[in-house]
């Protein structure tokens, strides 16, 4: 058992709550454990200069902590490297499952918050990111702008790792800093990976530890797909 008496290869506890806040076009929040992440959609009109006149759309996000989502304040509207290859990658796992020509030349934009952190803000980001975006797309399509949600896949995506020997899923902080290899995976409803971050933090990590790590990272990720289909309901032919 691990100290917050899961299992190891048991998901945190994950509550979503739909419709936050009033005035995003959709949004959730997410919770895993004791992360907490505020996932808000806004969609605009137009596109970037490099996609005017091709008839796509275009998918990006950006990603904040609050200065106190973390034990110690951090500075307010901390732009660094690190926040720069969250958004990136929080950008790329949403747009895999966007058909950007069915969206037209429309923007979304997500907007991931972490209010509280607790390890896996990223992949909560991501997780909660494409409730958010549905959501939005959802009301598109009410309010007859779409004719259908321009969605291939859901997409979700999950921490695994390795601690003192042990293969363990969704890492929480106290886990993750002490983990001996690290990895972030994104995956598709259908299997398909979108990305994968893997790194060996204290020791080098095996092949067959690589592959011992996907599995269990995809069985958690179906369980993450199974909560975003029961908030969503059917959002694909």
């Amino acid at each position: 058992m691990r100290s917050d008496g899961r299992s190891r290869t048991q998901l945190r506890k994950i509550r979503v709550v739909k419709n936050y806040t009033k005035y995003a076009e959709g949004c959730c929040l997410i919770e895993s454990g004791q992360t907490r992440v505020l996932c808000a959609a806004t969609v605009e009109e137009g596109v970037p200069p490099f996609l005017k006149n091709t008839g796509n759309g275009w998918v990006t996000a950006e990603y904040g902590m609050l200065p106190r989502s973390c034990s110690s304040r951090i500075k307010r509207n901390d732009t660094g490297g690190r926040v720069h290859e969250i958004q990136r990658l929080i950008g790329r796992s949403l747009r895999s499952v966007v058909d950007r020509g069915q969206l037209g030349e429309r923007t979304v934009k997500v907007d991931c918050d972490v209010i509280q952190a607790d390890g896996g803000t990223r992949t909560a980001a991501i997780t909660g990111g494409f409730i958010a975006l549905a959501l939005a797309l959802k009301r598109l399509k009410k309010q007859k702008v779409l004719k259908n949600i321009p969605l291939k896949d859901y997409v979700a995506a999950v921490s695994v790792g390795i601690v003192e020997g042990e293969l363990l899923l969704d890492l929480n902080y106290e886990e993750d800093s002490r983990a001996d290899v690290d990895m972030n995976v994104v995956m598709l409803g259908r299997g398909d990976f979108v990305e994968v971050q893997g790194t060996a933090e204290r020791e080098p990590f095996s092949k067959a530890q690589a592959g011992q790590m996907l599995t269990l990272a995809q069985e958690g990720i179906q369980d993450l797909i199974r909560i975003q289909k029961r908030h969503l309901g059917a959002l694909l032919p």
